[in-house]
């Protein structure tokens, strides 16, 4: 009995060190890429539009490379290049400055799915060695999502993809496909809840003129606004921004009170892959084979037909 005692306080103690460690460390900086799969049922909107963009408002170039065509129950690479400038930091949660993460997002055409470790080559095990893909929900299982990765260790991201059979699946036919990609580095500026991040510039609610900065909690700054009608109202900016207006200045409404700190941003990207037909590629090559033995043929005709021409010539 007091082993069992004993035994279960353990797994408690276990449980609950766990739990402070997941509060604690899950900051805002850290979880965006979930946040999308906690908030929508898809991460394409009717519009096109990945939600991605909603919190991410800076837009950024993304690129994918994939094959222009690939053969059913074949392992290929999707690779997704998240570029910007390594030099740079941007500000965490805190209001201090850290290098960037990235993250993408991977929207496969139905029956291509992530390649299993026994259909990968040694090259691209190499290559995703380190990277947990994440299956978007159960109602998406080809859409993946992967991040956050340092960003200066992976500004191209590969995703290893097995395409699908349609001799095994009836549902699946050969032809052309749309992929969906999008690509992440930083931090939003709008958290899912609607409220602002550290990470965009605050702006004055009224317009008025600056009647006090005073420090705030955890490093932040309440900029005080005195409007035309006598009243006062506060805006709070939290440690990251710098305020860039000073006590006396006038500004209007919407006008920033602070810099724009985000050096990140998101991009999204769509392309095509046909998944090809066999015989179509045996058909093609059968082609090419006809064209050039008929090319033979009328060459070897040509040389026979100047033969009799230079014999009759002598007679």
């Amino acid at each position: 009995m007091r082993r069992f005692l004993s035994s279960f306080a353990g797994s408690l103690l276990g449980l609950g060190l766990a739990l402070t460690v997941l509060i604690s460390a899950a900051t805002p900086s850290w979880a965006y890429p979930f946040w999308a799969q906690q908030n929508y049922a898809t991460p394409r909107e009717a519009t096109g539009k990945i939600v991605c963009a909603n919190c991410h408002l800076a837009k950024k170039p993304t690129r994918v490379e994939v094959p222009q065509a690939v053969m059913p129950d074949t392992v290929f690479k999707a690779v997704v290049e998240v570029p910007y400038d390594t030099s740079v930091q941007q500000v965490s949660g805190d209001g201090s400055p850290t290098g960037l993460n990235v993250g993408a997002v991977l929207m496969l055409p139905d029956g291509f799915t992530l390649a299993p470790q026994d259909r990968m080559s040694d090259e691209l095990k190499e290559e995703t060695a380190g990277l947990f893909y994440t299956q978007y929900s159960d109602e998406l299982p080809n859409t993946y999502i992967i991040g956050p990765l340092p960003g200066d260790q992976h500004q191209e991201i590969v995703f290893p993809i097995l395409s699908p059979d349609p001799a095994t699946d009836s549902a699946i036919h050969f032809g052309k496909y749309a992929i969906h990609v999008g690509g992440n580095r930083g931090r939003g500026q709008v958290y899912p809840t609607g409220e602002k991040s550290n990470n965009g510039v605050f702006t004055a609610p009224a317009a008025g003129t600056i009647k006090a900065i005073a420090p705030g909690d955890n490093g932040a700054s309440v900029v005080t606004i005195s409007t035309s009608d006598g009243n006062s109202v506060t805006e709070t900016v939290p440690a990251g921004p710098s305020v860039i207006v000073a006590v006396g200045d006038t500004v209007a409404a919407g006008a920033p009170l602070t810099n724009d700190p985000n050096v990140g941003g998101f991009g999204q990207i769509d392309t095509e892959i046909v998944l090809q037909n066999p015989v179509r590629i045996y058909g093609l090559l059968a082609f090419f084979a006809a064209v050039a033995l008929a090319q033979i043929m009328l060459v070897l005709k040509k040389r026979q037909v100047e033969k009799v021409q230079a014999a009759e010539g002598i007679v």
